[in-house]
């Protein structure tokens, strides 16, 4: 039902105590000329009353069809008050339905907005204007009062449901590009884990063969600046995001699963120690270090995209350490270089020409864990500091 869900339990609720306001001042009156009908005119209103309840608060009844017959049958049950109350009812004297009749206009201003509202007050009114002409009163000295809050009521309760439409679609469609953003961010992080590096990889031997390799190096190269522009522009948010399959890109290197379940977690510690090499020194706490499947993936993939960045900028006889630190509310995992450092300025510019490594890879992913990145470089080497709190 959405945003309107409050509108039209609002309306029930407005029914049932106008029936019981019009059902009081029928044992009040006390002087109708027919009492036997107008408790027959309020059996009516209470069962249309149950009926509509029901039937607007279900989205493949609330309609026109609706919409009209309950308008009707409100106009009929107000102009059936002058044969209930009989002629010695006055001009100031409350119609047998009393303030039940502003029902169904208050129904029509949050189904269709400020005109519909306004159009049913009319029709309300000119009912209520007849009733008091057939009568004989002077319509020059009837009070106007009910019309004008009928009115008011249902220009002013269509603006407002209007306007709660209109944000509820605009709320929607930021979740959307939202989730596209996020979607991409994945995409764009696979991409580069697999494809650029691999393209990367090409275009570097490529260039150190020579021959007939540098051309495909050279062309390498090429299709990697392209498609780094693709992924930094991206796609345009689609609004049929519900109805797209989730895309997961593969991981390089995938978690270990702990023998207990991934109801009780992962050991971080495990899965980091597979990249412990002669150039990589792994320092893990002697206890596991138990993480949710997908942040244990999350955390190793950005391990491993800072070790790639250590080859690729250090050279392949760089030495790097990781270290694995677990405290009562997150963990930390560090990772260390002994390389010439970051120019100042080189990860912006990096992002800015579509070089995800850091931007995505890293911090991204972390990002998605509910924690942050700290990196720290000096020309004795740099630090990636990564911190992901254990909820």
């Amino acid at each position: 039902m959405g945003i309107e869900g409050p509108f039209w339990r609002a309306i029930a609720v407005f029914r049932i105590a106008s029936l019981g306001y019009a059902a009081i001042l029928l044992v009040q009156s006390g002087g109708y000329a027919h009492p036997v009908t107008g408790w027959i005119v309020i059996g009516v209103m209470a069962v249309w009353t149950a009926v509509t309840t029901y039937a607007y608060s279900t989205e493949a009844l609330r309609g026109w069809p609706l919409l009209t017959f309950d308008l009707l049958l409100s106009a009929a049950c107000l102009l059936s008050t002058v044969y209930v109350q009989g002629p010695q009812a006055t001009a100031n004297t409350m119609p047998i339905t009393a303030t039940w009749v502003a029902a169904p206009v208050l129904a029509w201003g949050v189904y269709s907005g400020r005109r519909a509202g306004g159009v049913a007050a009319a029709v309300m009114s000119v009912a209520d204007l007849w009733l008091r002409g057939v009568r004989g009163f002077d319509l020059a000295a009837v009070p106007v009062n009910g019309a004008v809050l009928l009115f008011m009521a249902g220009i002013v309760i269509g603006h407002v449901a209007r306007l709660a439409k209109q944000a509820e679609e605009r709320m929607q469609r930021a979740i959307e590009i939202e989730a596209a953003g996020r979607e991409r961010e994945r995409l764009a992080r696979g991409i580069h884990d697999s494809v650029l590096q691999v393209l990367a990889l090409v275009q570097r031997r490529g260039a150190e063969i020579g021959g007939e390799a540098a051309d495909l190096g050279r062309l390498a190269g090429e299709q990697e600046a392209v498609l780094r522009e693709l992924v930094r522009s991206g796609p345009r948010p689609d609004r049929s995001l519900r109805s797209r399959r989730r895309f997961v890109p593969a991981r390089r290197a995938p978690a270990a699963r702990s023998d207990q379940g991934s109801d009780q977690g992962s050991d971080l510690g495990d899965a980091l120690r597979r990249y412990g090499s002669a150039q990589v020194t792994v320092a893990t706490p002697a206890d596991p270090v138990p993480l949710s499947p997908r942040a244990v993936d999350e955390l190793t993939a950005a391990v491993g995209n800072a070790l790639d960045n250590v080859r690729r900028h250090c050279g392949e006889h760089a030495r790097a350490w990781i270290l694995v630190e677990s405290e009562p509310d997150r963990v930390i995992v560090t990772v260390r270089d002994d390389g010439p450092g970051i120019p100042d300025g080189r990860l912006a510019e990096a992002a800015k020409d579509g070089r995800l490594g850091v931007s995505q890879s890293i911090r991204g992913r972390v990002a998605d864990l509910g924690g942050n990145v700290t990196i720290l470089s000096s020309p004795d080497g740099t630090e990636i500091e990564m911190s992901v709190p254990l909820s």
